[in-house]
């Protein structure tokens, strides 16, 4: 892509004029029309005024994103994802520049499995997926980025407002996946779970919240049944709600408040999943939505009380693998920062080795 027209793009989407951009880096704005338009090549010097005004790294206007395609759910038809395709640049970015240095970093995409078809394939789907994870039929799909990590897909979180879900993009090797941090965590997890479905069939086109919306028997609602059936097996829940259900001087509502708790979902998902698996009716599941785990709950149930994917949230191998390139000084501490997200302070950085006198001397002399 031409430097010119990443520079429009980026002004554009500051929501600032010409004018204004040129009058801050101190450029005439003729200077600064004629570079958008190509009749004008940019200096270094000017590069990087203009990127630090407008938030992006340099690399950003003079190389091409790496070639993907991203997928989003979860947002409205009035809402823009300008936020998260920024967010899902810059990370994807990121992803690469650190797994060219860390290979190990991503082992690679496992082979793509079928898309789904019917929500019976989604089931299998997500059986499929709980075994590639090394998950047991009982055992709760708990620390959801640790689990998809060892599939090659990175599972990052940001606070991106009332947007977007999640959006996923495919890499040359593994993927990247941003959840909105700005939801609950039975939401953010349920999103992450959709993603990873994405990921496994390796969708070749994008589906974004616009197709989603009028598509309710597609591609998203078979993903969202997967999603759901990762995180809620079929056969556990019913076995574990029979016995809840069962549980003297409780209710069906006790039941419903320990299996969000133990699955770490929201009682929306929850319902939804119990309707699908036949152990509730419709005006149950209406009943279910409305239930909140109260303080109470917690302390007389003794419930665990688990949050994942709160923002800024990184996955663990990629914070190893930033924090080995600093180490062996590939990368400089600023830099450090910056892939960790404003999740690290400098002073939480590892300390460096002092240089070898002779080293110290080659550099002074």
């Amino acid at each position: 892509m031409d430097i010119g027209a990443r520079v429009a793009q980026a002004r554009a989407e500051r929501g600032v004029t010409q004018a204004q951009l040129a009058a801050s880096i101190g450029m005439d704005r003729t200077a600064l029309a004629k570079i958008e338009s190509g009749s004008r090549r940019v200096n270094a010097v000017e590069l990087v005024a203009l990127a630090r005004e407008l938030g992006h790294r340099v690399e950003w206007f003079v190389e091409e994103a790496p070639p993907a395609l991203a997928s989003y759910r979860g947002a409205r038809p009035d809402e823009p994802v300008q936020d998260i395709d920024r967010e899902l640049d810059v990370l994807v970015r990121d992803a690469e520049f650190v797994t060219s240095h860390c290979p190990d970093l991503v082992a690679g995409q496992p082979e793509p499995l079928p898309h789904p078809v019917t929500a019976e394939e989604a089931e299998g789907l997500a059986a499929a997926a709980r075994r590639m994870m090394g998950l047991e039929p009982a055992q709760p799909a708990h620390d959801l980025s640790r689990l998809v990590a060892g599939l090659g897909l990175l599972v990052f979180s940001v606070d991106l407002g009332e947007g977007a879900d999640a959006g996923t993009v495919l890499l040359r090797r593994g993927g990247v996946a941003l959840t909105n941090g700005h939801w609950r965590v039975g939401r953010r997890r349920l999103a992450a779970a959709h993603e990873l479905g994405h990921y496994l069939i390796a969708d070749q086109f994008s589906v974004d919240w616009r197709v989603a919306a009028s598509e309710a028997h597609g591609i998203e609602a078979r993903l969202d049944r997967f999603a759901r059936a990762v995180l809620l097996p079929g056969e556990d829940l019913r076995r574990r709600w029979t016995h809840w259900l069962g549980v003297p001087e409780e209710m069906w509502r006790d039941a419903a408040v320990r299996a969000a708790s133990h699955y770490g979902v929201d009682m929306a998902t929850l319902a939804r999943r119990l309707v699908e698996t036949g152990l509730v009716d419709n005006d149950q599941a209406a009943d279910i939505r409305r239930v909140q785990t109260k303080q109470a709950d917690i302390v007389e149930k003794n419930l665990v009380v688990r949050d994942e994917l709160v923002p800024v949230a990184l996955p663990r191998p990629y914070e190893q693998a930033v924090l080995r390139l600093y180490r062996h000084e590939v990368i400089t501490a600023d830099r450090a920062l910056g892939l960790l997200r404003g999740s690290f302070q400098r002073e939480s950085l590892p300390d460096l080795p002092p240089l070898p006198e002779t080293e110290i001397w080659d550099v002074t002399s």
